[in-house]
Formats: structure tokens, C-alpha cells, sequence
């Protein structure tokens, strides 16, 4: 440690560490712009003069160390001049729009012309010509507004040992660049965004202005993990995979869902549709990577550290063995109560184990997950449908949980729609799933253009229909199903009539076929009305002895049940905190908010656990930390050729095996991909761990030294 005088404050340092960090550690502003914290020191703008005792000229304080005895002056007339100079000869070449900027209000260069009030009227403006540069993913360079700080540099070499980024020289002016000015892609960058982040004058800087929007820096910054529901930490459990350590990976994508093996399978990974990689070229496949992840998880590092509090004495009933209930009656038995699921099936698993088909979710991966709540002290009741939720409060329960998802399929009021040979989705699979007859014939037409269609067209192809027809009303390309889902569709055979009106289902005694026009024009009102303009004379039937309506869900939930109910059956809560105006009842998942994903009823059944152990007293903290708390490697080097990286896609069984059996046809990423797959990553979690600066906003007026 050494003992040095700043303004003729005393401070105790630590001896050889830069001064500038020694005096704004202390609350004592030196103005400053090349230097960052987390950079080596560049000494290059000359904004953090100070003068030293014994020295005659002054010195730049992020270069000069602390050493014993050692008194500095921040500001003097002469100091006040000189770096008045430094800035003015940085405002000339750089251009006046700060207005327009898009980095206007968090520019560093901004806040300093207000600190000391310079300008450039002194100084010959130059102007550099630039051309921005906008034709790399993700990032701008204008080098017009470089102040030649170096920090980018820096951060390239030095934080992420990419080191792509390099001072060029045109003519006169110097500038960042690669090699060669190559595009980005070209100089094998990883972009990782370090440059960007640590650029004070908007010379580097993001596309998409991330602090525009309503999301916060971190959601725009990681999008994968924000658009999860569950906000899974994506980047962390890729650098496990990366790493070979599968279980680890597993344990993090636990600490958020406890279904990592059934999402690997079939979540609607909403954190690829945001991921920054497909700007690049593709987004990286990162269900198949969760996927690995989980099926070569041999569970050490979770079950060790999982959380089970003291029992509280409370009981817990759950309506519903569904992914939202099973969540929810996992956390909470972990926060001590006991809790007690009751199903109307057989089996728990709801949706996962009788709507989508085994084919695309192993029955065995459906029951080895769920085993897992079980294990944890769970008790289920099947065979036990609910009709009165309050009936439970009476028997003893403390709190009840309504979770039964949207088991109702719905039918269109067309003409013929009761006729027999018209079939339900969710009966349909449901029949399908239990081995039970269905009642299809050798003609199917499915109306609905959902993964939910695409799953009863495809299952009935698996169970011998000869000819299987799919009609929706969108477009192709404006469908809701998956487009691998209708790819391999019609692979199996399955005809496509997109962007079709239904007319009617013809027949007299049974189903004989569906008439269909073609449509022109499809959109919704205000009210969410279908408004169709349809071609003239443009009518059509296609024969048919079976239809199967696959347009939407609802939940089987009578009015009688005793708790208010809302839009489409759905169970009425309140805004945040999932309780229905019944007191100790409470609601999760797509009886809330109609069909949707796996993962948000997960979400939903996280959110309902806290919200009911809140209730019950408890703090609603059901967080775990399941994984090693392990700082990433910033420094992730370069790989040749990374841009041009292709996405790894899974193995597919071929079609004319696929219709054989229900056996699963998607195998996922191979081993020897696995690796390469994940290394495709940008990391872009890594930018939120570099230290913001300080402005001299930041410091209280005492505390910025004399003027």
C-alpha cells in the first residue's frame, strides 16, 4: 500500500495502480476518454493531465502509478488549458450532429463537452469523408465520429483475444479497421459486440439502438434468454456443452424448468426466433442443444444441491398434471408443503402424454421427467377429475391450484359439422395416445394450420389413412405451424390447401367430403374477427369420410365450477399474481391464457408456485442455483471461418421409414456436431459483464475536484 495526496485529500492505495483509478475510486473526477476500467491504459487523449510535486511538466494521470508520497494537483489554469486543447483538436475532426446521433444522451464525448464547457470554434474543422459502413451484421462503423480513443482495439485484443480490429491509415487520417478493411464476417470477428460496448462516441455501435425500445439493455442484449418464458440462461448451459460438461448444462437449464429432456423434444424455442447468430447466418439450434444437454445429463450435479425446505404443515391440491401443474407442484413441495396433484387421466403428463404424439415426444422421456416431481415427495391422484375447485378448500387444503390446460377441442359452425366421420382434435389424439380406436376412415381432411393439425394429419397417416388432407386459412408462409412440421408433413404425404375458406362438410348420413373456396385476402379486425374476401367461382370439394377439426382449444370447465371465468372458457385472474377472486384458489397455464407452448406453462406454473407459497406465508422465493457458480472465459479467441460457421441440423428418419410406427423420427444433433453446433455461439452475455463508465454525472459535485 502507499499513501499519496490528491487535491490534498490523503489516500491509503495500493501501491503501482494508476492513479486516475485511484482518484475516481475515491470520488475524485478526472476527466478522461481512452481510458476504461477494464482496459490497459492508452494514454492517447491527454483529458487526464494532472500535475505532479517535483515534476515539470504534466503527466497523464491513467499512466502515472501510485507510489509513496506522491501529491498531485488535478486542476490548475494551466492544466484547465492544455486539456481544453486536447479536446478541442478531438472536436475538429469530428462531426457537430450530436443531436442527430443516434448515441445522443449516452455518449461519453458529450458529457465531457458539457463538463468543461470546450468547443471546436477555435480549431479548423476537418471533415474525414468516411463512408458508414453498414454492411456487417449486427454493427455500424462511422469511422467519421472516431476519436482515435483505441478503446475497441483494446477490447478486441484484449478482453477477447479476436484481435480483428487494427489502426488502418487513409491518406491522412487514421482509423479502426481490419485487415485489409474486410467486412467483419471476412476478418473472422466474433461478434461478440466487446467493441461496441466499450466505444464512447457511437463510431462502433449496434444496429438496432438497444436502449431505444422498451426492453432493457440485458433483454436486448440476450435475447434468447429473455424471450424464454422461463428466462433459462441460454449462453451459460452452451458454454457447458461447449465444454463437454453435460450435466452442469443440464443442472442450468433446471434451476429455470424442471422438463429439460421434453422441451429439448418439443419446445417452440422462441429463443432461436431472437437469436442474434441468425443476423450473422443462422440462429444456432439451441432446443437440439438443450436436447444433448439433457439426454447425457446423468444428474450428479442437480440432485446434490437441490433445495427441499422444512415441511410448513400447509397442503397444497393441484388440479391438473400438466406441465404448469406438475411446475407448480414441484416448487412448492420444495418450499415445505405437501402437496397432492389430482388428474382426470390415467397418467400425468397432460398434453405431453395424450396430445402430441410420440413420434416427436417419447412416452418414456414424458415418464422419466416426471418421475422427478414424484421423487420429491409429490403425491398424484389419477382418474380424479374435479368439478368444484372450493369443494377442496373444505376438505382440508390450504390453497388449490387449477391447471387442467385446454383439453376441449373446438368445432367451426359449418354445415355438416355433425355429421358422423367429424372428429375432434384433442379426442382424436387423445385416442390415438392410449391405443384406443379413433374412428377414422381411409379419407381424412384436417381444417387448421397449427402444430396441433399437422400432429392429428400426421398420426393418421400413422394409423393407415390412406389419403390425408390439411386446410388452413393462412397463406403458406403465414401458417402457425413449424415449418419443419410442414415439410415433413408432406414428405409423409399429407396434401397442403393453404390459404383455403371452409364451406361446408358435405354429406347426408356421414361425412362425404369439404368444400373449400380459395381466398384472396385474410385478415383480422380490431375484434380479432376473420374479415375473408374470397375467389370468385373458385369452389372446390374434396372427398372425404372422416374431417378432424383441429382449430383451437379450450378448457373443459363447466360455469358451475364456482370461479369466474373469461374469454374462450379460459379462468379469470388477477393482473400478476394468477389468484382467481376466490380466495386460496389460484390458476395457471393455458386455462389462463388459452393454448400455447411448454415452456410458458412452465413459466406459468414457476409463477403460480411463488404467488401460492407467498400466500401460505412463505417468502415465494423458489429459486435454486443447481449449477456451478463459474466465471465465463471472456477471452473466446478466434476461429477461423466463424461467420460462415453452417448450422447443425438434426437427424431425420427418412419418410418412407417415418409411417411405418410411432417411433420417434427426430434423433437430434449428432455427437461429432454437438461441439461445433455450440461454438457457434456469440456469447453475447459476455458484453454485460464489462464495466460501464463512470460520467462525471455520476459524482456528486463535492466530489469533482476543483474547477
Amino acid at each position: 500500500m502507499a499513501t499519496i495526496t490528491i487535491d490534498g485529500i490523503r489516500l491509503e492505495v495500493q501501491d503501482n495502480k494508476s492513479v486516475l483509478d485511484c482518484a475516481l475510486e475515491a470520488g475524485i473526477y478526472i476527466p478522461h476518454l481512452c481510458h476504461h476500467p477494464d482496459l490497459s491504459e492508452h494514454g492517447s487523449c491527454r483529458l487526464c493531465i494532472v500535475d505532479v510535486e517535483g515534476e515539470e511538466n504534466v503527466v497523464a494521470s491513467c499512466i502515472l502509478r501510485a507510489k509513496e508520497g506522491l501529491n498531485i494537483r488535478t486542476n490548475s489554469e494551466r492544466i484547465g488549458k492544455l486539456r481544453n486543447l486536447a479536446l478541442e483538436l478531438l472536436l475538429a475532426g469530428h462531426p457537430e450532429d450530436c443531436s442527430t446521433c443516434p448515441k445522443y444522451g449516452n455518449c461519453e464525448l458529450q458529457t465531457l463537452i458539457q463538463y468543461m464547457g470546450a468547443t471546436n470554434s477555435r480549431m479548423r474543422a476537418r471533415i474525414k469523408g468516411f463512408k458508414s459502413e453498414e454492411r456487417n451484421p449486427l454493427f455500424i462503423h462511422d469511422m467519421n465520429r472516431c476519436v482515435l480513443c483505441g478503446r475497441c482495439v483494446r477490447a478486441c485484443g484484449e478482453l477477447r483475444e479476436v484481435s480483428v480490429l487494427q489502426y488502418n491509415k487513409k491518406e491522412l487520417e487514421t482509423y479502426v479497421g481490419t485487415v485489409h478493411d474486410k467486412l467483419l464476417k471476412d476478418a473472422d470477428c466474433r461478434f461478440c459486440g466487446a467493441c461496441a460496448e466499450v466505444c464512447p462516441t457511437g463510431t462502433i455501435r449496434d444496429k438496432t439502438q438497444l436502449l431505444s425500445s422498451s426492453s432493457s439493455k440485458e433483454e436486448a442484449l440476450v435475447p434468447c434468454r429473455a424471450q424464454c418464458p422461463a428466462h433459462t440462461d441460454v449462453p451459460r448451459y452452451i458454454r457447458y456443452v461447449k465444454e463437454g460438461k453435460f450435466s452442469e448444462a443440464a443442472a442450468v437449464i433446471r434451476e429455470k424448468a424442471p422438463f429439460p429432456m421434453v422441451l429439448g423434444y418439443i419446445c417452440n424455442h422462441l429463443c432461436e426466433l431472437h437469436c442474434r447468430r441468425k443476423e450473422v447466418n443462422d440462429a444456432l439450434s439451441i432446443r437440439n442443444i438443450k436436447r444433448y444437454a439433457a439426454e447425457n445429463d446423468y444428474g450428479k450435479i442437480w440432485n446434490e444441491k437441490g433445495k427441499q425446505l422444512p415441511s410448513t404443515g400447509k397442503k397444497v391440491a393441484v388440479v391438473g398434471a400438466g406441465p404448469a401443474g406438475l411446475t407448480a407442484a414441484y416448487y412448492l413441495r420444495k418450499q415445505g408443503h405437501e402437496v397432492t396433484i389430482k388428474e382426470a387421466l390415467p397418467k400425468a403428463g397432460g398434453m405431453l402424454q395424450y396430445g402430441i404424439p410420440s413420434y416427436r415426444l417419447p412416452r418414456e422421456v414424458v415418464e422419466k421427467e416426471t418421475s422427478v416431481i414424484f421423487d420429491t415427495g409429490v403425491k398424484l391422484e389419477t382418474d380424479a377429475k374435479v368439478g368444484k375447485p372450493e369443494e377442496l378448500l373444505k376438505e382440508g387444503y390450504d390453497a388449490v391450484l387449477v391447471a387442467i390446460g385446454t383439453h376441449k377441442g373446438v368445432k367451426l359452425p359449418l354445415e355438416g359439422n355433425e355429421l358422423p366421420g367429424v372428429i375432434i382434435n384433442t379426442d382424436f389424439l387423445r385416442a390415438a395416445s392410449m391405443g384406443k380406436e379413433t374412428g377414422i376412415g381411409k379419407k381424412v381432411v384436417v381444417l387448421g394450420g397449427g402444430n396441433v393439425a399437422f400432429d392429428c394429419a400426421r398420426t393418421a397417416k400413422r394409423l393407415g389413412a390412406e389419403e390425408v388432407h390439411l386446410a388452413c386459412l393462412e397463406a403458406r408462409e403465414k401458417m402457425l405451424s413449424d415449418r419443419e412440421e410442414i415439410h415433413q408433413g408432406e414428405e409423409e404425404g399429407v396434401k397442403l390447401h393453404s390459404g383455403r375458406a371452409f364451406e361446408k362438410i358435405t354429406g347426408t348420413d356421414r361425412v362425404t367430403g369439404v368444400t373449400f373456396s380459395e381466398i384472396e385476402s385474410f385478415t383480422f379486425d380490431e375484434n380479432r374477427r376473420a374479415i375473408i374476401a374470397k375467389k370468385e367461382n373458385s369452389e372446390y370439394t374434396v372427398e372425404a369420410d372422416t374431417v378432424i377439426f383441429a382449430v383451437g382449444q379450450r378448457p373443459d370447465i363447466l360455469e358451475t365450477a364456482g370461479i369466474e371465468l373469461g374469454r374462450g372458457n379460459t379462468v379469470a385472474v388477477g393482473e400478476g399474481n394468477l389468484a382467481t377472486k376466490v380466495s386460496g384458489i389460484f390458476a395457471a397455464g393455458d386455462v389462463v391464457y388459452g393454448t400455447n407452448s411448454v415452456i410458458k406453462a412452465i413459466a406459468s406454473g414457476r409463477d403460480a408456485a411463488s404467488e401460492i407459497d407467498k400466500f401460505l406465508g412463505g417468502d415465494g422465493d423458489i429459486s435454486e442455483v443447481l449449477a456451478p457458480k463459474e466465471a465465463p472465459n471472456s477471452c473466446i479467441g478466434k476461429i477461423e471461418g466463424f461467420g460462415y460457421k453452417q448450422r447443425k441440423e438434426s437427424k431425420v428418419a427418412e419418410a418412407s421409414d417415418r409411417l411405418n410406427s410411432f417411433s420417434l423420427i427426430n434423433f437430434g444433433i449428432c455427437d461429432e456436431d454437438i461441439c461445433g453446433e455450440s461454438e457457434r455461439c456469440l456469447q453475447c452475455d459476455l458484453r454485460l459483464q464489462i464495466s460501464p463508465p463512470r460520467l462525471w454525472g455520476d459524482y456528486s459535485s463535492e466530489d469533482k475536484g476543483a474547477e
